[in-house]
């Protein structure tokens, strides 16, 4: 597996969106780099860009982009409803794939040494970067922000890492490090108040607010035996938040860092903050998620919503998404375009999902061209995923079902089972054409010399073994499917037993068309332990298959 990080640097400008392109230039100039999102706000005066690559491509992109960054914003003349302090002022590095938070880390450090060096700007190491846990903090690093760092700077004990102690009053300074997935969210009110809307803030953030005698707002500072502020912690942990008012939507809002998703989620988060603004005689409105966000939030905020309707989440992933966009409320202020906003979906490879992006018209004609992909490994895939797709049908027809309220989360679970085997076996179709395709780029390799005719054959064979191994993955699902078809034709809604009787047909007959490309390309193996283990296995599944879809056919004659 390759490594890569993600990167996504603040730049303190969000107006002028030829300086924005330029800076962004610069990142699409190296190669083996990804611009992911470009989200710019007017009212922060700040542009949040996400890119992505291999470590080396991403920190001589982030590089280039500081350098840029530096020549075109004169932070002297910056004004923005966002705490700052450098034109670019703060360039997280987040590991992806195949690279550790430390190594991450090290990559951080040697961007900010050549920033420091090359560019002359002050660069402070935050979170991961930075052993000094007194000055992890990019919060307690920001503090004084631009205009307060010129004497800051000066501190012993605020010498920056690397680069000069002294604060370009151009380009400020900057902070570079290395963190975990953050998702930055910001929540909507019905008010206009930064001081009403900072009040929700403390009262959800995990550093909640400093306590005071008597009066909340004006009284004596409580302190410690140590002289130090005590402090009543907010509601949310993982959360860092503070109220701003966005002229640009005549709004205040609640800005939130979520540090840790798996700790407090975007719709925790927006459900608190609902609470904590009720209670405040406030309402919330809609909100909106600057940068992108992983598919796992927006598909656990859409089962979330789903739940609290007593309503099945077994329904597709594009439903969950719709779902959560519009509980949320995160298309108030502009549209919400999930292709765009998704991390997953703007790093997926389109290249390998050709066939189910087609219509059924586009399918049947490619499958009928003079082609020989698709064939019937990638038919047999499809017809699993319409047979399982008809058992899920029947569940969250049940779960809806007028009477049957109280069994609304049996069927739930086990439209969500189908769910799950639906979407594998839509990946199958593309991959059962792209494993047949590896054999034939693998025939096509050279021979003239013999080391080229060994490199030839073990790529044919390695292309030949996957070739059978994704036809029999086709039928461990296919099978395992039928649990819910016959499941739904017991106990689901009586008035669609036949659909889930058709349901056992398609995957019964997908497990046995995977089964004939199985052995196929079995046939072709040199490792025959491998090719018997594996035809071996496929008889039980294929002899299984078709005893339970005796079984289920016989349930469903039954009931008509």
């Amino acid at each position: 597996m390759s490594k890569l990080i993600e990167c996504v640097p603040n730049f303190s400008e969000g107006n002028d969106l030829h300086i924005i392109k330029q800076i962004t230039n610069e990142i699409e100039s190296v190669e083996g780099v990804k611009l992911l999102n470009v989200d710019p706000g007017k009212a922060t005066n700040r542009t949040v860009v996400t890119f992505v690559g291999e470590p080396q491509a991403v920190i001589d992109a982030a590089f280039l982009a500081i350098k840029k960054a530096g020549e075109l914003i004169d932070m002297s003349k910056h004004k923005g409803e966002h705490p700052r302090m450098g034109a670019t002022d703060v360039c997280p590095l987040i590991p992806i794939a195949g690279i550790s938070m430390e190594e991450t880390a090290e990559f951080a450090k040697k961007l900010g040494g050549r920033v420091g060096k090359e560019l002359n700007i002050p660069v402070y190491l935050y979170e991961a970067a930075q052993s000094n846990k007194e000055r992890n903090n990019l919060s307690v690093i920001r503090a004084g922000e631009y205009e307060g760092f010129f004497k800051k700077i000066k501190l012993p004990e605020w010498k920056p890492n690397f680069g000069p102690a002294e604060h370009s009053v151009k380009s400020g300074s900057t902070v570079i490090g290395a963190r975990d997935f953050l998702v930055a969210y910001n929540v909507n009110l019905n008010t206009t108040s930064t001081r009403r809307a900072n009040a929700i803030a403390f009262d959800v953030r995990e550093g909640g607010r400093v306590k005071r005698e008597g009066n909340p707002v004006t009284g004596k500072i409580v302190t410690d035996e140590k002289g130090n502020p005590v402090h009543i912690p907010g509601s949310l942990k993982s959360v860092k938040a503070i109220g701003w008012y966005i002229e640009e939507y005549g709004i205040a809002q609640i800005s939130m860092n979520l540090t840790n998703i798996n700790i407090t989620s975007v719709h925790k988060a927006f459900d608190e903050v609902c609470n904590k603004a009720n209670e405040r005689g406030m309402r919330v409105t809609g909100s909106e998620l600057v940068g992108l966000v992983p598919l796992k939030s927006m598909l656990d905020a859409g089962k979330y919503f789903l739940e609290k309707q007593n309503r099945s989440t077994g329904v597709s992933e594009k439903e969950l998404i719709r779902i959560a966009v519009k509980s949320l409320g995160l298309d108030e202020l502009a549209p919400f375009k999930p292709e765009e906003r998704i991390i997953e979906y703007l790093l997926k490879d389109e290249s390998k999902e050709r066939l189910i992006k087609m219509n059924l018209v586009e399918f049947a004609d490619e499958t009928a061209s003079e082609s020989p992909a698709p064939g019937g490994g990638s038919i047999s895939a499809y017809i699993g995923s319409l047979g399982i797709s008809l058992g899920t049908m029947v569940a969250n027809l049940s779960s809806h079902k007028p009477g049957w309220d109280e069994r609304w989360k049996e069927f739930s679970d086990w439209a969500e089972k189908g769910q799950h085997y639906k979407n594998e076996l839509l990946k199958l179709v593309d991959e059962d054409t792209n494993a047949f395709n590896k054999i034939m780029t693998a025939f096509g390799l050279p021979k003239a010399t013999d080391e080229e005719k060994k490199a030839r054959t073990q790529a044919i064979q390695d292309a030949t073994r996957y070739a059978t191994e994704v036809p029999f993955k086709v039928m461990q699902l296919c099978f395992d499917s039928m649990e819910v078809i016959k499941a739904m034709a017991e106990v689901g809604n009586p008035n669609s037993v036949t659909d889930a009787g058709v349901g056992a047909l398609c995957a019964r007959s997908a497990v046995m068309g995977a089964f004939l490309n199985v052995k196929i390309n079995a046939a072709g193996l040199t490792d025959k332990a491998f090719a018997q283990n594996i035809i071996e296995q496929g008889n039980v599944l294929e002899t299984k298959a078709t005893s339970l879809e005796t079984e289920i056919l016989r349930i469903v004659n039954s009931k008509i």
